[in-house]
């Protein structure tokens, strides 16, 4: 089974459709779906925790009848010194299908606030610049998020503290749509891969996401020119954890 947070909701459908076909495909859907919310108790690098709501909306790119991906989502909580209520967003995308980013992170690093998103399929992960440790890393300051390199992230920012695949399944199971840093940690326990386990500040030898080219006109390519095929449902799912 797949260690990739991006590919279990994919397999929930019924396989996968070509880029250049999907938007005129009478099957496919961008609908908005409703969604749901949740709250997630989280563990700083001082020792302090936080609260952070997060909400989905469904409807991403994917098949009628199938499961859809999240199209846009929210973390939202209070910056501790300052008392200020602040919002990341990740909104959907035409050239990814869905949402861009897995949410790995929240860190509060003195008055400063940081969120770590891994992208959630090569459409994403090439769309900004093929990272690797795969990683995008956004910082708030002049009262907006703005994305940073890597090396900016202050290392004592070392562990994720969100639930990476499928947090709104995990919350269907928690008494009131509350998920406490303990849980929040044995959730992720089941990673094999080392950069959801800790936050890596260098390469890691299979990011599991290919860089793809951007064709002319829109859609993606493989190096060489070979059509890039579209997970219909991508992302944020929990079947891909090993466990024992």
């Amino acid at each position: 089974m797949s260690n990739n947070p991006w590919l279990s909701r994919a397999s929930r459908t019924i396989g996968f459709v070509l880029a250049m076909g999907l938007s005129t495909c009478a099957c496919a859907s961008l609908f908005g779906l409703g969604g749901t919310s949740w709250k997630e108790e989280v563990l700083l690098h001082d020792g302090n925790k936080i609260i952070v709501d997060r909400s989905v909306e469904y409807g991403g790119r994917h098949e009628l009848g199938q499961t859809p991906p999240f199209k846009e989502q929210t973390l939202t909580f209070t910056l501790p010194s300052t008392n200020q209520r602040i919002t990341w967003k990740d909104e959907y995308s035409d050239d990814v299908g869905s949402s861009n980013f897995n949410p790995i992170l929240v860190g509060v690093f003195g008055d400063t606030a940081y969120v770590v998103g891994s992208p959630v399929n090569s459409e994403s992960y090439s769309k900004w610049g093929c990272p690797n440790p795969p990683y995008v890393v956004f910082k708030y300051q002049d009262k907006g998020w703005k994305r940073i390199p890597l090396n900016q992230l202050p290392a004592e920012l070392k562990s994720p503290n969100l639930v990476i695949s499928s947090p709104d399944d995990v919350a269907k199971k928690a008494k009131r749509g509350f998920l406490s840093a303990e849980m929040i940690k044995q959730e992720n326990e089941g990673f094999s891969q080392p950069e959801f386990r800790a936050i890596m500040r260098g390469p890691v030898a299979n990011t599991g996401l290919g860089c793809l080219e951007r064709i002319k006109g829109g859609g993606w390519q493989s190096p060489g020119g070979i059509k890039r095929m579209i997970p219909i449902a991508p992302s944020q799912t929990n079947a891909d954890k090993n466990r024992n």
